[in-house]
């Protein structure tokens, strides 16, 4: 059995939306600092971390309520947070990457934003 963390069971009591403008807030945040030469590497990757959290605790109730689109493009999302925690310090030093990194950054936030405020299409029978 999997154990429930306080912080997960927290997050898990907003509905799908206000999770998602949890992770929105995130990926501000990260995309801000990215830029930010006074700021540690470490609050970049500890908000990469917990944003991967909410998108673990978040997608599976999008699969549920047959959101699937939607979940699938979330997904895609932690693929890229995964593989910037495994490239980081390449990302980290080039200048080039780590411009290509706000750039993705501001793009998935508007696509959670967008995500958060719409309604999911019906799925036709």
């Amino acid at each position: 059995m999997i154990e429930v963390t306080p912080e997960q069971q927290l997050f898990m009591q907003d509905d799908v939306s206000t999770r998602l403008h949890h992770l929105a807030g995130h990926l501000s945040q990260i995309q801000s600092l990215w830029t930010d030469k006074s700021l540690s590497q470490e609050a970049i990757l500890a908000l990469i971390k917990e944003s991967r959290y909410f998108l673990e605790w978040t997608v599976p109730d999008m699969v549920q309520a047959d959101d699937i689109d939607r979940a699938c493009e979330l997904v895609d999302l932690g693929r890229l947070l995964t593989r910037w925690l495994f490239h980081w310090d390449e990302i980290w030093s080039d200048a080039q990457q780590k411009q290509a990194a706000v750039v993705a950054t501001g793009d998935w936030l508007r696509r959670v934003l967008e995500i958060a405020d719409t309604e999911p299409e019906p799925l036709s029978a």
